[in-house]
């Protein structure tokens, strides 16, 4: 990460909180100060006008003027090449606790000129660029650590640029309002799902799901292992899961009250996540219940996206 400009500069700054929608970062927002080498490049300038006056050189003024002007012209391009920038938060997927969460952040152009090397970093994470055309956009992502469930805010992070000559950085912080859902890590291995039961209407349990092959989809943890598509994967594609059609001839409870009774509550929500991922791996319809709050037996992406939301907003405090 680039070195930042002094914490007194950040305290003297106007804060703007959490902002909604477009960020636009006006004449106001946008501040300058000369970096390591621009400090270096006017002690350079000084002590050639000091041995210009000294020796009355006529090149010497030459020169230190022209090096004077090009400092002036750099540090004004610098400026520009960040004033009016347009910001506005992206989409963001969910991660399970451990993994990164991926920001996305939309930068839009809205200038007749290039916008080269803009830099995104915050306090966490590892600084990226991008160079924006005239009159269009690009998208820079902010990778933060995750380590607990819940909502992860991007919070507070700085745009920055030291273009064209490097001699002066021009920066904005900003802080939209975008959030990332952080799923329970799910827990190490494959647990036993409880014992499943036939669906009304069945006449008992036909094992796990349909046997129609209905495609192919994303690999989540804690998928099957035979219901990998090993061969898609050999081709050089990426990981999938083969999915199949049909209604599940049996379903199966997620209960808190299953859990082990000397487990903890994020203990107890990585075992329920494991279960919600391996229920759904194999095609079992699957229902979850949680203190003060239950979700009926369903299958499908949507179904398991809310079981993991609400094992992620899981309040043991408030029971849900």
């Amino acid at each position: 990460m680039p070195p930042s400009p002094s914490p007194v500069a950040d305290w003297i700054l106007p804060q703007h909180g959490t902002e909604h929608g477009p960020v636009v970062l006006t004449q106001r927002r946008v501040y300058i100060l000369p970096t390591g080498l621009g400090l270096l490049f006017a002690v350079t300038i000084v002590l050639l006008l000091i041995g210009s006056i000294n020796y009355n050189l006529s090149l010497g003024y030459v020169l230190t003027f022209l090096l004077a002007g090009l400092g002036v012209v750099a540090m004004l391009h610098t400026w520009r090449n960040l004033a009016r920038l347009s910001l506005r938060p992206g989409r963001v997927s969910p991660v399970y606790a451990g993994e990164h969460a991926v920001f996305a952040i939309t930068l839009e152009n809205h200038a007749g000129f290039d916008r080269i090397a803009i830099g995104i970093s915050a306090e966490a994470a590892t600084a990226s660029y991008a160079d924006i055309p005239a009159q269009a956009a690009a998208s820079i992502n902010i990778a933060l650590p995750t380590a607990r469930r819940g909502w992860l805010p991007l919070g507070r992070f700085r745009v920055f640029t030291t273009f064209p000559l490097g001699l002066f950085r021009a920066w904005s912080n900003v802080e939209l309002d975008e959030r990332c859902l952080v799923y329970p890590q799910p827990e190490p291995g494959d647990p036993p799902l409880p014992i499943a039961t036939a669906v009304a209407g069945e006449s008992g349990l036909h094992g796990r799901g349909a046997e129609d092959f209905a495609g192919l989809r994303e690999y989540h943890p804690g998928d099957s292992p035979r219901h990998v598509a090993w061969k898609a994967y050999a081709r050089g594609d990426q990981l999938l899961t083969k999915q199949f059609g049909g209604r599940a001839s049996s379903e199966v409870w997620l209960d808190w009250a299953t859990t082990p009774g000397h487990f903890g509550v994020e203990q107890r929500l990585a075992r329920l996540t494991r279960w919600v991922l391996m229920a759904e791996a194999d095609a079992t319809a699957y229902g979850l219940k949680l203190p003060g709050r239950e979700i009926p037996p369903g299958l499908g992406a949507n179904h398991r996206e809310a079981c993991l939301q609400a094992l992620a907003l899981y309040d043991p405090k408030g029971g849900r």
